[in-house]
């Protein structure tokens, strides 16, 4: 519990304060405080009422204004028999003004018992000071809990960001930046809410424990259940009991939902995550593509009052959107002239193996001109390692479908900051999509990205049983070749296909990146209230584990 000495001594100070506190009359820790207005509501009524319409004088006698109401101490002072704190409740601040002779003797004998953090609750009449400041005249004082810790001593907040993660209830007070991230991230799933409901979607809650874990290319968290005597897994995705419910006759379904998948930390993943997942009968993904610019820019609307933002030193229109296939986010992308593929490139295995070894020795020659500027030979050389990695796990096996997706990733996905759909991906990647008429080797898949990472996810379904058991199995041969990313065999889902899956067109949108880009946060961590952290190192010396 205490993190040092000193915490202990401070601890132990502040519950002689509290027994001083109750020795007057109050109780330590009282059940309630009925107040008649909160701070937000008292400043949105008369923040901007002028002191001559609120301060009474002998000259022009006006009925106070009378409030009541409650909230944490963030700064407080005394001098003589007269004091000012501050007051904090539902993000805002209040002063109040404490004299002795209007709260009388004991009332100011516990003012000065108060430290920062107290949660109080005072009645009084609202004026404004010398400087005008919006102000509770207090006439009595009533003792709500006391903070047996110190606040950080930087009136903005923590400065450490581990420790802001998590000790996440300090942060939420001490830090109202970190606190309206928060509150903008509920009126992210309202807005989607409002947006879904107006177009006819159900909301629904599908299994978080699954005796299959699918939907996704994810390790998966696994569990036991004792009375069935059963190994179950965490989901990390929803998508096939959502497509269950369209085969019942449910055409329009969406869920926010939280999922969990075993894989690193990183600024843009978190083990434990939010996702809205929606899908939609008789569409397919060029609808869908269209309904995600249109919900993007709603959220943005609704959440910020403009659709435009500011991330990572970018001004993004979150309304302005560009669509490209994969093949063309590479092209566009592409950092070497010398070496950019052609259409013909990508046609089978042998073509694109003969390109990635065309373009090394190309960079290798480059390489060896001795009058390369600088950052020419650091480019050469970053662009040539990308194609030894790509080069290597083609021969290794992975198909040419895998190793263009990895170019992808490598090349365009971190420079697509503005709203860009990436479309047509290769079927190796898409084991849940619906192949193109025309293309077989593509399927009606997109992925969004915005701020140089992924958002969404979307495809039209894939709706052939006898097809879709035939890429579960093709998935196993991956899974017993050492993928351990790779899709199981889900019977039941087949069966489901089985009784008929209309044209439908599904999509995943992760809410923590969205939040991310709404609120112009760096990490994913800033976006989720208790993100999971590296367990703390065991304390040494002679500390007291407590």
């Amino acid at each position: 519990m205490f993190d040092s000495e000193f915490e202990r001594n401070l601890f132990a100070l502040r519950q002689e304060k509290l027994e001083a506190i109750t020795q007057l009359g109050q109780s330590a820790y009282p059940n309630q405080y009925v107040a008649s207005h909160t701070i937000p509501e008292v400043r949105a009524k008369w923040g901007n009422t002028p002191a001559e319409e609120l301060n009474d004088t002998p000259e022009n006698p006006r009925p106070h204004v009378n409030v009541s109401i409650a909230g944490r101490i963030m700064a407080i002072r005394a001098q003589g028999k007269a004091g000012f704190a501050t007051l904090q409740q539902g993000g805002e601040r209040l002063q109040i003004y404490v004299r002795q002779d209007a709260v009388g003797e004991q009332g100011y004998a516990l003012y000065k018992l108060l430290d920062m953090g107290d949660h109080i609750g005072v009645t009084g009449y609202l004026f404004r000071t010398r400087t005008g400041e919006l102000t509770i005249h207090v006439e009595t004082l009533t003792f709500l809990a006391k903070a047996m810790l110190a606040l950080p001593e930087k009136y903005h907040g923590l400065a450490d960001v581990e420790l802001r993660y998590r000790q996440r209830y300090v942060d939420l007070f001490a830090n109202l930046d970190a606190r309206e991230v928060f509150v903008k991230r509920a009126k992210v799933l309202q807005s989607i809410r409002k947006f879904f409901d107006a177009r006819g979607y159900l909301e629904v809650e599908t299994p978080m424990m699954q005796p299959i874990a699918g939907g996704a290319a994810a390790r998966p968290f696994k569990t036991h259940h004792n009375a069935l005597d059963a190994d179950l897994f965490l989901r990390i995705a929803p998508e096939l009991y959502l497509k269950r419910l369209v085969v019942g006759g449910l055409d329009r379904v969406y869920e926010i939902n939280r999922n969990f998948r075993n894989e690193g930390v990183s600024t843009q993943h978190n083990p434990e995550f939010t996702m809205l997942e929606f899908y939609q009968a008789y569409a397919n993904y060029h609808d869908h593509m269209q309904l995600t610019e249109e919900l993007i820019a709603f959220v943005a609307q609704e959440v910020n009052g403009t659709t435009v933002v500011e991330y990572n030193g970018h001004a993004i229109d979150l309304a302005k959107w560009q669509r490209l296939t994969m093949k063309e986010a590479i092209l566009q992308h592409w950092p070497d002239s010398e070496t950019t593929p052609g259409a013909s490139d990508f046609r089978d295995r042998a073509a694109f193996g003969a390109f990635l070894l065309q373009s090394v020795q190309t960079c290798n020659s480059r390489l060896q001109d001795g009058t390369l500027l600088l950052s020419v030979r650091q480019s050469t050389q970053h662009h040539r390692e990308m194609l030894r990695e790509v080069r290597a796990e083609y021969e290794k096996g992975v198909s040419v479908g895998k190793s263009v997706y990895s170019l992808f990733e490598t090349l365009a996905e971190p420079n697509l900051f503005q709203p860009t759909i990436i479309y047509d991906y290769p079927t190796e990647v898409s084991p849940l999509s619906k192949a193109k008429p025309d293309d077989p080797a593509h399927v009606e898949r997109f992925e969004f990205f915005i701020g140089g990472f992924e958002v969404g996810n979307a495809f039209s379904e894939l709706n052939d049983p006898v097809e879709q058991k035939r890429r579960f199995e093709d998935q196993l041969a991956q899974r017993a070749s050492g993928d351990d990313e790779a899709h199981q065999m889900d019977e039941d889902y087949v069966r489901a296909l089985a009784y008929g899956l209309p044209p439908t067109a599904g999509e995943g949108i992760g809410i923590d990146r969205l939040t991310m880009l709404l609120t112009g946060s760096k990490s994913i961590r800033d976006v989720i209230l208790f993100p999971l952290m590296r367990p703390e190192q065991t304390k040494s010396g002679n500390e007291e584990a407590s």
